[in-house]
C-alpha cells in the first residue's frame, strides 16, 4: 500500500515537471525575451584619439584637435511608459536618452543632446508616438524615429536592419557583415555608411557657424558622412561594440568650405568589458529558460514518472497477491482441497 502511494506521488511530480518542460519554452521564455519595464540605465562610453572638431567658447567658433569622449545614458521613463496607450501599452517603453561630448584634455562640453521617444519592447525598433522629441539646442524639437535606436532585436538574424541617424533624422540600412567573436561571445557585425548626407540644422544656427567659420557667405550646408559599425550579441540584440567613423563639412553657397569634424569614435574597454559581463549574464538567464531548465525538467519529470508508475505496478501485483483466494487451507488430514470428496460422496464410500 505503502509503495503504490508513493509511486502515485512520484508519477504526479514528474508528470508536473514534464508539463513544465514543455511550457518554459512556448510560455515563459517568450515573455523574458522583451525589454523589461524596470531596465537599469546603461552608459556607454566612446573615445576619439586625436579628432578635429568644431569648438563653441565664449561665442567664438574655432576649428581644434583633441581627443575626444562621447557619453551615451539610456535610461527607462517610467512616468511616460505608463501612460502609453492602445497597441503601445504592454508592448512599447519610453527611453529618455542623452548624449555628452567632452574634450578629454579639458572635460569642456563640445556638444550635447537629449531625447526621448518609444521602443518596441521585443523588437527594441522604435514605434509611432506622439510625444518623441529631440533636444539639440535647449528646446526640445518633435521627432519622428525609425529603426533601431541603441539595440537591435532579441534574436538579431544574420540580414540588414535599419539604424536610425540623429544627424540626418531618419533610418538608413546597415548591412549584415559577418560573425565575430568578441571575449568569446558570438556577435553578429554590421555596417551603415552614410556618405555626402545633408545634416539637419536650423538656418540660423548655420548662419552663425558661417559667419565666422566662411565669412561673407550668405548660404550654405554640413554635409555629413559617416560609417558606423556595431557589434551585436543576436540572443540579446546588444551592443558589445561600436565604431563610429565621422566626417563633417561645412560648405558655403560660393563653393568655400572647411572640415568641422573628424573623428573615429570607439567603445573604450571598460565599456566593452561592462557590456561582456551584462550580456553573458542575460544570455545565460534566456538559455536557462528555454534551454537548460526545460531539459533538465523533462528528464527530472521523465524519471520520476518512470519510477513512479514501476512503483505503482508492483504495488498493485503485490496487492492482488495478497487478496488473491487460497488454493489450499488448513494442514496434515484436516487439510481441504477443491478436490476432497464432499460430505455425501464420503458418507457414500463408508457404505460400500
Amino acid at each position: 500500500m505503502k509503495s503504490r502511494v508513493i509511486g502515485s506521488v512520484l508519477f504526479g511530480f514528474g508528470v508536473l515537471a514534464l508539463v513544465l518542460a514543455g511550457g518554459l519554452p512556448f510560455v515563459v521564455a517568450p515573455t523574458t525575451k522583451q525589454i523589461p519595464y524596470d531596465m537599469e540605465k546603461t552608459q556607454s562610453v566612446a573615445e576619439a584619439p586625436n579628432a578635429r572638431f568644431m569648438f563653441i567658447k565664449g561665442g567664438k567658433i574655432t576649428v581644434e584637435s583633441a581627443t575626444l569622449r562621447s557619453t551615451v545614458t539610456v535610461q527607462p521613463d517610467r512616468g511616460a511608459t505608463t501612460k502609453l496607450k492602445g497597441d503601445l501599452d504592454g508592448s512599447a517603453i519610453v527611453w529618455v536618452a542623452g548624449q555628452e561630448v567632452q574634450r578629454a584634455d579639458t572635460n569642456e562640453l563640445v556638444s550635447a543632446y537629449s531625447t526621448s521617444f518609444a521602443v518596441d519592447r521585443e523588437s527594441a525598433a522604435a514605434v509611432s508616438w506622439p510625444d518623441q522629441w529631440l533636444d539639440t539646442s535647449g528646446k526640445p524639437e518633435p521627432v519622428t524615429y525609425q529603426g533601431q535606436v541603441y539595440k537591435f532585436p532579441f534574436g538579431t538574424e544574420q540580414k540588414d536592419y535599419e539604424i536610425f541617424d540623429r544627424d540626418v533624422l531618419g533610418a538608413r540600412p546597415a548591412k549584415f557583415v559577418k560573425t565575430d567573436e568578441i571575449q568569446g561571445l558570438e556577435v553578429y557585425q554590421f555596417t551603415q555608411t552614410l556618405e555626402n548626407e545633408t545634416q539637419v540644422l536650423p538656418a540660423d544656427r548655420i548662419q552663425v557657424i558661417l559667419s565666422q567659420l566662411l565669412p561673407g557667405a550668405t548660404a550654405g550646408e554640413v554635409k555629413y558622412s559617416n560609417t558606423r559599425t556595431v557589434w551585436v550579441e543576436p540572443t540579446t540584440g546588444q551592443y558589445l561594440r561600436v565604431q563610429e567613423q565621422q566626417k563633417k563639412q561645412l560648405v558655403s553657397s560660393d563653393g568655400r568650405s572647411i572640415d568641422i569634424l573628424d573623428a573615429t569614435f570607439v567603445y573604450n574597454d571598460d565599456t566593452v568589458n561592462k557590456a561582456v559581463d551584462t550580456v553573458g549574464a542575460n544570455v545565460f538567464k534566456l538559455n536557462l529558460l528555454s534551454l537548460y531548465a526545460p531539459i533538465g525538467l523533462g528528464l527530472l519529470g521523465l524519471i520520476l514518472a518512470v519510477v513512479g508508475g514501476i512503483m505503482v505496478a508492483r504495488g498493485n501485483g503485490t496487492a492482488a497477491a495478497t487478496t488473491a483466494p487460497a488454493q489450499w487451507t488448513g494442514t496434515g488430514r484436516h487439510a481441504v482441497s477443491d478436490d476432497a470428496p464432499t460430505a455425501d460422496a464420503t458418507a457414500s464410500a463408508d457404505k460400500s
